[in-house]
């Protein structure tokens, strides 16, 4: 009772400053901060809603890149964590119990799958449904059945999916993920604008068709077999034109594995996502092993095999060396920077590390994740976002 009368009389104070002052420190808060604000009264909802200040904070966040993470636990405190380049110190709380009460998950823990501008989409395993969640417009839409059907949590390969919003700011987006169907490489898209999906067999590509990483291309990971990979590009702003094959090979003697890195039984993590993957290289034994390297590899041009980018240099990797039990990570392309996330558990504890690459100047930068309170629960899905705006 105490921190709401402490919380009303700071909202009076607040209120009864001048509207300028009120604006320069609203700029100075996160997106999903500004979104509680206006749920709280009708004089910062009127504030907010003003075109010039959502013209000033939707040029701050457009900038702005978040990494999301999403624990394990019941759907009556599911929460969203979120943390962003732009504040470095702390991870941000994103309730989301409230806004998921319209759909009945008859109380099932989610899956998170992925996320892009306001749009966030959650997996149920049981009733094996997809929902999208609108941070900003607080709305929750039930995604129809894809052409395979009703799909548990552990059919939805993170590499192999991909969200892309609308960037009109209308809210619309599409959903594609790439699938073996009948022995051949098949796109299924959803569009939120029709509510409807559209499934295509990708063509074998031409010789001499150029595929450049980044851009108008999607890549959504199919399959890694021990001395070959098959993905699917598709173009990000449009369903028009037919999805082609790509089949880069690695030319390395051992297999490519797609996982969780665990004891000694495997020393490489492979990490997939935009037409790049990353190598994480490890030793050691009895179930816990070192960070030793990093590498980072993209598609060829012609499609035809995957080409060494960069490996960290020795000076960032004496600070990120790590011992973990058990990794996992994230790996996401936007505008020539590559930026991975790499999760690590050990003896119960998880541990965060960002790494980003930047294409054109050639410079590997990493930011620690300050500690997200999660011992004892499990990773529920992760992502990266950027393009939260107020629209």
């Amino acid at each position: 009772m105490g921190d709401h009368r402490n919380t009303t009389s700071n909202v009076i104070g607040l209120c009864l400053l001048p509207q300028e002052l009120i604006q320069n420190i609203f700029l100075s808060l996160v997106l999903p901060e500004i979104v509680r604000l206006k749920l709280l009264n009708k004089s910062f909802s009127s504030l907010i809603s003003d075109h010039s200040f959502v013209r000033q904070c939707n040029s701050l966040s457009n900038s702005t890149t978040w990494l999301f993470v999403y624990k394990k636990r019941w759907l009556r405190d599911a929460v969203l964590h979120a943390f962003t380049d732009r504040s470095s110190d702390r991870w941000f709380r994103i309730p989301l119990a409230e806004l998921l009460k319209p759909v009945d998950f008859h109380g099932e823990d989610l899956y998170f799958l992925a996320a892009s501008a306001n749009v966030f989409l959650f997996a149920s395993n049981n009733v094996r449904e997809v929902v999208a969640v609108n941070l900003v417009s607080v709305t929750v839409k039930k995604i129809p059945p894809s052409p395979l059907g009703p799909r548990g949590t552990s059919s939805w390969r993170r590499s192999g999916m991909k969200l892309v919003t609308d960037s009109s700011g209308s809210g619309h987006f599409r959903f594609m993920f790439a699938e073996f169907v009948g022995n051949r490489p098949v796109l299924f898209v959803y569009d939120s604008s029709t509510d409807t999906w559209k499934s295509t067999e990708a063509k074998e590509k031409e010789n001499d068709e150029i595929l450049p990483r980044g851009g108008v291309h999607v890549f959504l990971s199919v399959v890694h077999g021990p001395r070959e990979s098959v993905l699917v590009a598709t173009s990000s702003i449009s369903d028009s034109d037919t999805p082609v094959v790509v089949r880069p090979r690695f030319n390395d003697a051992e297999g490519l594995t797609v996982g969780f890195n665990w004891g000694n039984v495997i020393d490489r993590l492979h990490v997939y996502g935009d037409g790049y993957m990353m190598i994480v290289k490890s030793e050691g034994e009895n179930r816990v092993r070192v960070l030793k390297g990093v590498e980072l590899w993209g598609v060829s041009l012609d499609g035809r095999k995957w080409e060494l980018v960069s490996a960290v240099p020795g000076e960032v990797m004496g600070v990120i060396e790590k011992r973990y039990g058990v990794m996992m990570g994230c790996l996401e392309e936007k505008n020539g920077i590559i930026r991975v996330a790499l999760v690590s558990n050990c003896d119960g504890f998880w541990d965060m590390l960002w790494l980003s690459f930047d294409t054109k100047w050639k410079r590997w930068n990493w930011m620690p994740l300050p500690d997200c309170k999660m011992k004892g629960w499990n990773m529920a899905g992760i992502s990266f976002s950027s393009g939260l705006t107020l629209q």
